[in-house]
């Protein structure tokens, strides 16, 4: 399976106007929003967990990171609520479930195997520093080595953000909206730029904040055929 597999091309997803998809575990569906593979698939995607749904015991071979968009994600290893990012390095292995149901943004197969850092954060506790060179925007530093930067930033409404790209750029709305190439996109869209692109997008009128992640295009980490 491919979807928006090539990733030369700059793409913006509308999430909601997706159908949802079902997974192999019976409550638990899928919205994909690029993907190259069957199930073992490097695949970024919003996953929705109906109540008292759960996924079998499994290791991620390819690592997973994730950020809980609604409700209540859970494994063995404890609750983690709204708001929480998770980053699961290769290797690592748990028995996902949700009692009360959740919706969570995934990304998998997409971990450099060098990559160990291992976290589950709450997004709310982080502190925002403003960016000097570009007015209206906050960020902090989530995870950062050569080869990717993951960040939260805060945008002022009608902030102007650049959005000049030598190793890919991937953003998730996590609230607000913001304004690129003319369309708004809202709370839980998703866009991708490829390596080299260059340009900018606007906070919308009640502004916005944002997941990006960049410079992990530069090169795509597949799974084994």
């Amino acid at each position: 399976m491919e979807i928006n597999a090539d990733f030369e091309i700059a793409v913006g997803v509308h999430t909601s106007a997706l159908e949802w998809r079902p997974s192999p575990m019976s409550g638990v569906d899928r919205r994909m929003l690029d993907r190259i593979g069957g199930e073992v698939a490097r695949a970024t995607s919003i996953v929705r967990y109906a109540p008292a749904s759960h996924f079998s015991a499994h290791t991620h071979d390819g690592g997973e990171e994730f950020i809980v968009l609604e409700g209540i994600f859970q494994d063995e290893h404890g609750d983690y609520p709204a708001g929480t990012h998770v980053r699961n390095p290769v290797g690592t292995r748990h028995v996902p479930r949700s009692d009360g149901g959740c919706t969570i943004f995934v990304k998998l197969w997409q971990f450099d195997p060098q990559d160990r850092v291992q976290f589950a954060l709450d997004l709310a506790s982080v502190t925002l520093t403003a960016d000097p060179a570009q007015p209206g925007i906050a960020r902090a530093i989530l995870h950062e080595r050569p080869d990717e930067l993951v960040q939260i930033e805060q945008w002022d409404a009608g902030a102007v953000r650049r959005l000049d790209s030598q190793g890919g750029v991937e953003l998730l709305i996590l609230e607000g909206s913001i304004v690129w190439r003319g369309q708004e996109y809202s709370r839980h869209d998703w866009i991708r730029l490829p390596c080299g692109w260059s340009g900018s997008a606007a906070a919308g009128l009640q502004g916005a904040t944002l997941w990006i992640k960049s410079r992990h295009l530069a090169a795509v980490r597949m799974p084994p055929l």
